[in-house]
């Protein structure tokens, strides 16, 4: 039998500014090593938004006052903000034996599962990553991968202003009509959702890896800056 991997933690953080977080993600997969427990930082950003390593600056057609900034993760432009609940699962892939598709459709597949609870008929989309309902985007996926360990994540639209998403081209997508699940008949509070997606992204982790075992471990919420 394979030796059992420590469970994620599952940490409620609140809203945070994105640099500091995005600096504490990195920090924790440079300093893990084969023993250390995954973890899924569960959280709200100030309004910014986010070019990936590759993205195309021109995608981002008027950002007014919201900060830009680049950032080392795959994809596009995206926006984040106060109603958004953001997802950063910090997972030892390489110990779960899980390649970057499988990956991605856990996380695509969690939004899906926890959408459905609402009669909310979510799906992903070949070849763009995220998750859709009738065409109008709900969530956004970006991750990226460095010493087997992933970081960065999943932005599920909850109940926020959709305005500064008509500031850019979502994901590099002109045109690309955003929603969240406060207007399609879900919940309106991100704790709520928060604690809801958790618990479907551990069972889709579980799922989707051999080594994958047991419930998510809860713990103290770790701070940003404090990884």
């Amino acid at each position: 039998m394979a030796p059992r991997v420590p469970p994620p933690r599952v940490h409620w953080l609140g809203r945070v500014p994105y640099e500091p977080t995005w600096r504490a993600m990195q920090r924790f997969t440079d300093a893990r090593d084969p023993d250390t427990p995954d973890e899924i930082w569960l959280l709200e950003h100030e309004r910014v938004f986010t070019l990936g390593m590759n993205a195309d600056p021109a995608h981002v057609l008027g950002a007014g006052d919201i900060p830009v900034v680049r950032v080392d993760r795959g994809g596009q432009v995206t926006y984040h903000g106060p109603g958004q609940l953001v997802v950063y699962p910090l997972i030892d892939v390489r110990r779960l034996d899980l390649g970057v598709r499988p990956f991605v459709a856990a996380l695509e597949g969690a939004v899906i599962d926890y959408a459905a609870r609402f009669g909310i008929r979510a799906a992903a989309c070949a070849g763009a990553p995220g998750v859709y309902v009738e065409g109008r985007k709900l969530a956004s996926v970006g991750i990226r991968i460095r010493r087997g360990g992933s970081y960065h994540g999943l932005a599920l639209n909850v109940a926020m202003d959709l305005e500064p998403f008509a500031r850019i081209n979502p994901c590099g997508y002109a045109d690309l009509e955003m929603t969240d699940l406060a207007r399609l008949g879900g919940p309106g509070r991100v704790e709520d959702a928060a604690a809801g997606l958790a618990a479907r992204l551990c069972e889709r982790l579980e799922g989707a890896a051999d080594r994958a075992a047991g419930a998510c471990a809860t713990g103290p919420a770790a701070r940003p800056g404090s990884a």
